[in-house]
């Protein structure tokens, strides 16, 4: 059973469920994109970060910035993508620890320690300060929104993305578990 799949003990909180919405949709949209052609996959497009992979990469990136930062430690990236990805398949997996991560988290944290404010610096200068409740909704939110660039560039192939909604989710995953 995929974790997305669990509720956790007891009533759960919005940003439970939204950590396994998180994962869901990217299990969901990784599957997605792996049955494409491979050379579809690292097309070059009209897009920010390029291609699909890279979009997929760059996501990966900054929840790996906002963890590192939820610990308190140095995340060792100069930009919010990295010059290369690796493959699909590895970037997948590295992608559901990832998840699962943020879904222990979210598990975790007491009421007072999601309203702890975190300070940090953003990879392009300046400082930044926000909840760990704000800095979960984050990486959900940035997610949702790269997802839906890769969700464009399918449509571009031309391959039907599948639908990632919260809504979907809901209907489909949360209230069945």
């Amino acid at each position: 059973m995929a974790i997305y799949q669990t509720k956790p003990p007891g009533r759960a909180n919005h940003l439970q469920m939204l950590t396994r919405y998180k994962a869901w949709a990217n299990d969901l949209i990784f599957g997605a994109v792996s049955a494409l052609p491979a050379e579809e996959v690292v097309k070059e497009r009209q897009t920010l970060f390029k291609s699909m992979l890279m979009t997929l990469n760059h996501v990966y990136v900054v929840d790996d910035i906002f963890k590192a930062h939820l610990e308190g430690r140095e995340h060792g990236y100069a930009a919010r993508n990295t010059e290369t990805a690796p493959a699909l398949a590895d970037l997948w997996e590295a992608t559901r620890q990832m998840d699962r991560w943020y879904i222990d988290l979210a598990d975790t944290l007491s009421e007072d320690a999601l309203s702890e404010t975190v300070t940090f610096t953003f990879v392009g200068g300046g400082e930044g300060a926000m909840t760990r409740q704000d800095i979960l909704l984050h990486v959900v939110n940035h997610g949702t929104y790269h997802r839906g660039f890769v969700s464009d560039m399918m449509y571009q192939v031309p391959a039907r993305p599948p639908a990632n909604d919260l809504p979907v989710f809901l209907r489909d995953v949360w209230t069945r578990a």
